[in-house]
């Protein structure tokens, strides 16, 4: 099947950030990566032209597909399948909860240029504990810039421009993985950076337990608002006391000129909660 015959017949846009994957292996791959049960709904965000969808719709109990093309939802209705349904809506503004009964999983090859206002979409933000969509999805399987694939999967000690507010926002609330690195010659037209698989597994309960998580995206925030600055600093500028900055650095053993992205998830949580009881 020649995925770039028929790509290249539809006239892409820019604006909506439209690259179309015309690699069948990857493609074969993704619905590997899916692990796709026959009693599974499936939730695809930007199906395009459908490349991914007419393999989807052989396995699943039923798909559902989210696009914003008007053109692309034309492509997409020549897809004989009697469980698929296609939704002509923006995802940002998509609430999946009332898209159907039950668990979904979530397949996406989504426009890079918002991946992660979908990522906060889809898994909610850090301090948003009965998210709606994130109560929905089991898993979610993500075609995002490479670069975006490895601040996603990043930790301390990865190099500092990495590890960030994405990070903790998807680990947060999901167990994440690289699963393939994707060239940029399997989309048409050719986007100017690679790609990447990225799948993660929805947790039931956040990553750490915390006395008040609003407190933690504040901390958090806070933290990572100046690189450039040491953690005390920014913690300052994030409006948090001097003398509490300095007990709670002391009580955790911190360096006063250590920066933000040299503290691991579990440090951040300590750090809040230390500022908490020091308020």
């Amino acid at each position: 099947m020649n995925y770039f015959e028929r790509a290249k017949y539809f006239k892409t846009k820019k604006r909506l950030g439209q690259n179309f994957l015309i690699n069948g292996e990857v493609i074969r791959n993704i619905i590997e990566y899916a692990n796709i049960q026959p009693d599974d709904t499936i939730i695809e965000i930007g199906p395009g032209v459908g490349f991914v969808t007419e393999q989807l719709v052989k396995y699943a109990k039923k798909v559902i597909a989210i696009e914003l093309d008007e053109e692309a939802i034309k492509e997409l209705e020549k897809i004989n399948a009697d469980n698929l349904e296609i939704i002509h809506k923006d995802i940002l503004k998509t609430d999946l909860s009332t898209l159907t009964e039950g668990k979904v999983k979530v397949v996406a090859n989504i426009p890079y240029y918002i991946t992660s206002p979908i990522i906060a979409h889809l898994l909610g933000e850090i301090d948003d504990l009965n998210n709606k969509n994130r109560n929905k999805i089991t898993d979610i399987l993500l075609m995002v810039q490479e670069e975006v694939a490895r601040r996603m999967c990043a930790n301390e000690n990865s190099p500092a421009k990495q590890y960030g507010l994405l990070t903790i926002l998807s680990q947060f609330w999901a167990k994440v993985e690289i699963k393939e690195l994707v060239g940029r010659k399997s989309f048409y037209p050719a986007p100017k950076v690679n790609s990447a698989l990225v799948y993660l597994k929805v947790r039931e309960k956040p990553l750490l337990e915390l006395s008040d998580y609003g407190h933690f995206r504040k901390t958090v925030k806070a933290a990572f608002a100046q690189r450039r600055k040491t953690l005390k600093n920014c913690l300052l500028s994030g409006g948090f006391s001097k003398e509490n900055i300095q007990k709670a650095l002391t009580k955790l053993n911190l360096d006063e000129n250590i920066r933000g992205e040299k503290l691991s998830i579990e440090m951040l949580g300590k750090l809040s909660e230390e500022l908490l009881c020091e308020k």
